[in-house]
């Protein structure tokens, strides 16, 4: 067990199993206490009993399903008025597998509540107190669909790229006033969030898919690394980077008076 003077307060959503329970776990044992948020009370209790018999932190539980709105106001609320929260972890979410013309959209809607609606609200709660100290950590858990929306449901890739593009932001508003943002972006990773999709990763190539202790392993040692951007199975960081500084590379052309050349306006008004 565990004696070391707390690191602070980290919540972490959609936390009663898969890639939350062990991120928990971790943060638990580097001396993080913890706020546990998901919707199944029975697991995340039993969760927080071990985490506290295993680590000696303080483990506190939060029962809320953040598709309603009441339940993401009361986590909203934890994440202004608790001082000692100096970590959040944004990692509630679901997706989905079924091409977008054959979705229900009742269902795509509910996704975009969870994966963007709910995550903004909880990243704009706590950034503030974070800033106001001059201290803290967002990580939120996107995906590689993401930046590969072909991949998948593209409704669930539109939110995973607004998780990208909204870490991206925060970093550039946030990074010298000493708030550390991350986005995680998985691949296939062994945890329920496939069954729920509807597509069981043991029905997946088992060279694709990753266990959930690894993924948050190679995601808190990106963090340690100062990546803003972490996919936890690209094997050259480099390949990231090209990425990154080709798209900043274009951006400073975006943007002009006139329409580019390639597109001959000039000569169709000419004639």
């Amino acid at each position: 067990m565990t004696s070391s003077s707390s690191k602070g307060t980290a919540l972490v959503t959609g936390a009663s199993s898969g890639i939350g329970a062990v991120y928990a776990d971790r943060l638990a044992k580097r001396g993080y206490d913890l706020i546990l948020v998901a919707r199944n009370e029975g697991r995340l209790k039993a969760l927080a009993e071990r985490l506290k018999r295993e680590t000696g932190r303080t483990v506190d539980v939060l029962v809320a399903d953040l598709n309603k709105a009441s339940d993401v106001r009361r986590v909203e609320a934890v994440l202004k008025d608790d001082k000692r929260i100096s970590v959040l972890v944004n990692n509630a979410g679901v997706g989905a597998v079924t091409p977008l013309l054959q979705s229900d959209i009742a269902k795509m809607e509910e996704m975009i509540d969870l994966n963007v609606t709910a995550l903004t609200r909880l990243t704009y709660a706590a950034a503030p107190a974070f800033v106001a100290r001059g201290a803290g950590t967002i990580i939120n858990i996107a995906s590689i669909v993401g930046v590969a929306p072909e991949m998948l449901n593209g409704v669930y890739g539109a939110t995973k790229a607004y998780v990208v593009a909204l870490s991206q932001s925060l970093q550039h508003e946030l990074a010298d006033k000493g708030v550390r943002i991350q986005a995680v972006l998985p691949g296939a990773t062994a945890t329920e969030f496939w069954d729920v999709a509807g597509y069981p990763h043991t029905n997946m190539p088992k060279a694709i898919v990753m266990s959930a202790e690894d993924m948050v392993d190679a995601s808190l040692a990106g963090l340690d690394a100062g990546e803003v951007i972490t996919i936890p199975a690209l094997p050259d960081q480099d390949e990231w980077n090209r990425y990154e500084a080709a798209r900043r590379a274009m951006s400073t052309r975006l943007s002009s008076e006139h329409a580019a050349p390639r597109y001959k306006l000039l000569e169709r008004v000419a004639s």
